[in-house]
């Protein structure tokens, strides 16, 4: 950017001072042109013309076209030149190439009239015409100064430029040293709370996202791994007390012991399956969803443990996948069955533009500083692992995981008795 502004300045300074340039020597030869119109004038003009400062070449030519004067290069020649100023005019300028006797070259020329009753003389002078870059020294000083403010220019902006990117490097290379053993590092924060402050502190807090999905990771690999152990262990264990007494061993008995393990293996990886399609965020086919219906459906598939009592008003519509809302509703029942003493209440409704469902049961409720601990993953409350010991400590997490990739919510509100899950939907107005 600064070579080209100090090429355009340039090229305005050639443009000045090549007119000033030019204007100055027509003004000498306008000089020696006068100083010939008085000898003229004074009857004292010679054939040969003495030249005066830098005008070298002056021809005196009479309204017959000869010429009877001009400095000695020119004596003998034919005029240089033929215009003559235009009307009544005085004096006119020209560039001439090719003159007679300058073969391949161009000369300024001005020619002045002189006025005489019996015919006008026409007197010409002339001189190297100016260059583009006027003299080599002004054009070395113009090159220089432009080369040395570009130079300079450059300089300072690779200093700003790399004081400017400084931080930035000290990301990188606070990033390129973070590994995922060590992802409790932070890149350094600047000092100054500019572009590079924000962008530092958007690193960092994707590096604290980063750190909490890794450590959610690992404990629910950590937690799958435990809860798979436990069936394996209990199956390993039934087979090789089976295999060192075979004469004693109820084989009957024994595989029923290891049908009940089997099925908590499958329920428990049958779980970890649809957390990973929910985690990957896989898009499943939506439709139009009366939820009364869906509940309606639901619970009448199979007997209940529990009279189950049903308060649905008709029309709410959501948009969602069929099969994922099924299993959050037959999980949240089952929950409310495992729990409650008799009864079981699910209300759809409509509240502030939401879809809402509520499960109710009339169990011994869950403490409040307990309401978000149940929806993690594995997570079973004692009173839990004693009603079911084949739970897998996964169906309210899947259920919460299936409301939010609906765009919903998953919660434990308070109740007069029991425990009282709301899910909330987006509402839909169509069919």
């Amino acid at each position: 950017m600064t070579a080209l502004a100090c090429a355009g300045a340039s090229v305005l300074v050639f443009m000045g001072m090549y007119r000033l340039a030019e204007s100055h020597q027509r003004q000498d030869i306008m000089a020696s042109l006068m100083h010939v119109s008085r000898m003229i004038h004074q009857g004292s003009l010679r054939p040969i013309v003495a030249p005066e400062d830098d005008v070298r070449h002056i021809q005196v030519v009479d309204p017959s076209g000869h010429v009877i004067a001009s400095t000695a290069d020119l004596a003998g020649r034919p005029p240089i030149a033929r215009f003559v100023p235009p009307g009544d005019a005085a004096v006119a300028g020209n560039e001439i190439c090719s003159a007679p006797g300058f073969p391949h070259t161009c000369l300024d020329v001005v020619a002045l009239r002189f006025y005489r009753p019996q015919g006008d003389y026409i007197i010409y002078g002339a001189g190297p015409p100016v260059p583009w870059y006027v003299n080599p020294a002004f054009f070395l000083v113009v090159a220089g100064v432009c080369l040395l403010l570009t130079g300079a220019s450059a300089i300072g902006t690779y200093r700003i430029v790399r004081r400017a990117l400084a931080p930035v490097e000290e990301v990188c290379a606070g990033l390129s040293e973070i590994t995922v053993t060590d992802l409790g590092r932070r890149v350094p924060a600047p000092e100054k709370h500019d572009e590079i402050g924000a962008l530092t502190e958007t690193v960092n807090s994707t590096l604290d996202r980063l750190q909490q999905a890794v450590e959610q990771q690992r404990r629910f690999a950590s937690d799958a791994g435990h809860d798979l152990r436990s069936p394996i262990t209990a199956m390993r264990t039934q087979v090789e007390e089976a295999l060192l007494h075979p004469e004693d061993t109820d084989w009957l008995k024994m595989a029923e012991a290891l049908v009940s393990s089997l099925d908590r293996l499958q329920a428990i990886v049958t779980d970890l399956l649809v957390l990973a399609k929910l985690d990957a965020g896989e898009q499943a086919s939506r439709s139009y969803i009366n939820l009364a219906e869906l509940v309606r459906t639901e619970v009448g598939r199979r007997p209940r443990r529990k009279r189950v009592v049903l308060r649905l008003r008709p029309g709410v519509v959501v948009s969602g996948d069929r099969l994922q809302l099924l299993r959050l509703l037959t999980n949240l029942l089952d929950n409310a069955e495992r729990h409650a003493t008799s009864t079981v209440t699910i209300i759809v409704d409509r509240d502030d533009g939401c879809a809402e469902m509520q499960v109710i049961d009339d169990g011994e409720g869950i403490p409040p500083d307990q309401r978000e601990v149940v929806f993690q993953r594995f997570t079973r409350l004692p009173s839990g692992r004693e009603k079911d010991k084949q739970g897998t400590g996964l169906g309210l997490a899947i259920a919460r995981d299936i409301a939010q990739h609906h765009e919903g919510t998953l919660v434990i509100e308070d109740c007069q008795l029991g425990a009282r899950f709301v899910l909330r939907l987006p509402l839909l107005s169509g069919p």
